[in-house]
C-alpha cells in the first residue's frame, strides 16, 4: 500500500507526517508492506529541502527528514498512490482539482481518515515558531499511528498487521 501526504509547499507539514509515518512504519515492522512519500499542492519549492525548523523538530523527536525534497503534487500520483491525505482543507481541494474523476475519492483530510478527533486539520507552521511546529509535529505524528493502526486492522488494507 502506497500512501502520499500533501500540504502546500511540501517543506513543513507533509515531510514531517512523511517522517512519522516512516518511523511508525518501521516500528510496527511493516516497512515492507506500506510505503510513504509526500508532495505539496504548489511548485514553490520543488527540489528543496524541508524547512530547517521541520528538519530541528522532527530530529528532535528521533526522526531524521532531511534528505527529503520537495516535489509537486502531480496527476499520476492519484493512480500510484492508494491514499492522497491532505493536511488541511485547501490541500484537499487543490488535490481533488488534479484529480482524475474517478481517483478524487482517493484524497481525504488525513486527520479524520486516520481517525484523529482533536483536531480536522494540521495548522500550517511556516510563519509560526517553534511551538508551531511542534503543535504541527503533534498532530503528524498521532496520525501517523493512528494510521499504522486503521491499517493494520482494516480488513481490506492487504496488510496482515500485529
Amino acid at each position: 500500500m502506497k500512501l502520499l501526504v500533501v500540504c502546500l509547499g511540501n517543506i513543513c507539514r507533509s515531510p514531517m507526517g512523511e517522517g512519522a509515518l516512516r518511523a511508525r512504519i518501521a516500528e510496527a515492522g511493516m516497512d515492507g508492506w506500506l510505503s510513504v512519500d509526500s508532495a505539496g499542492t504548489s511548485g514553490w519549492h520543488v527540489g528543496n529541502p524541508p524547512d530547517r525548523r521541520a528538519v530541528a523538530c522532527a530530529r528532535g523527536h528521533g526522526v531524521d527528514i532531511s534528505g527529503l525534497r520537495g516535489r509537486q503534487l502531480r496527476r499520476e500520483d492519484f493512480l500510484d498512490f492508494d491514499h492522497i491525505l491532505c493536511a488541511d482543507r485547501n490541500n484537499l481541494a487543490e488535490a481533488r482539482k488534479l484529480a482524475p474523476t474517478h481517483a478524487a475519492e482517493r484524497a481525504s483530510l488525513w486527520l479524520p481518515w486516520a481517525g484523529i478527533t482533536e483536531a480536522d486539520v494540521v495548522p500550517d507552521p511556516y510563519y509560526g515558531d517553534n511551538r508551531d511546529f511542534e503543535h504541527s509535529w503533534a498532530l503528524v505524528d498521532a496520525a501517523a499511528r493512528a494510521t499504522v493502526q486503521r491499517l493494520s486492522r482494516h480488513g481490506d488494507s492487504g496488510i496482515i498487521g500485529p
